[in-house]
């Protein structure tokens, strides 16, 4: 979009309010036939015109009462302009704003337009570096759950070697031998161990001498 020189601009919207001024400006003298004697300012014009018999006469009076006066009696003296392209008042001498105050209505209105643009780039802007700051919060946030994800993930850890289960030697059962007894004990064992004493016992004192016969 091309934006033009504000002398540029600045001549292209007086050459419009001069146009608007002398619409305004110039008199309506085709419609306003029905006044006696030219009204002084909108108010006297308005009140002319609600002496009209019917409801749509008045209104049409209204409008030529309209497009005559631009500017507003005041309740302390003087009169005011509203702009609606400002959204702003302006005091003005009389009923209509002259040349000279037409021309700083128009260069306020310049004035405002830079302002506009200057606040719509301000935003623009600021829009953006709050959604540049959003997206990095994102991210960072993106990181931070991801860096929580993998500390949450258990490490595989190899199982223990299993160990041989412990074998318990069981002792032999004890059997009881021939004559009832228990084998392993004493009173069973001990017999048997008395006599292989006394065959020790022969072998070192060899066989008992036998008496001689008379």
């Amino acid at each position: 979009m091309r934006i033009l020189p504000l002398r540029t601009a600045s001549g292209a919207l007086l050459s419009v309010a001069a146009i608007g001024s002398l619409l305004v400006l110039a008199p309506a003298s085709v419609h306003a036939q029905w006044w006696s004697s030219t009204p002084a300012d909108f108010e006297e014009c308005a009140a002319l015109a609600g002496k009209a018999s019917t409801k749509d006469e008045q209104t049409a009076k209204l409008s030529e009462c309209n497009a005559k006066f631009a500017g507003r009696r005041k309740p302390g003296g003087g009169y005011t302009y509203y702009d609606f392209m400002q959204n702003r008042n302006f005091d003005i001498a009389g009923p209509n704003p002259t040349p000279e105050e037409q021309k700083k209505i128009d260069e306020a209105y310049i004035t405002y337009l830079e302002r506009e643009r200057r606040s719509t780039a301000a935003a623009a802007l600021a829009a953006k570096h709050q959604e540049r700051q959003q997206q990095q919060e994102q991210r960072k946030q993106l990181q931070q759950v991801s860096l929580r994800s993998e500390r949450k993930v258990p490490v595989p850890v190899a199982s223990p070697t299993k160990q041989p289960a412990r074998t318990t030697t069981a002792s032999p059962p004890r059997t009881r031998s021939v004559t009832g007894c228990v084998k392993g004990t004493f009173s069973c064992d001990w017999p048997r161990l008395s006599e292989g004493i006394n065959d020790i016992k022969k072998l070192f004192t060899g066989p008992p001498h036998k008496g001689k016969k008379s």
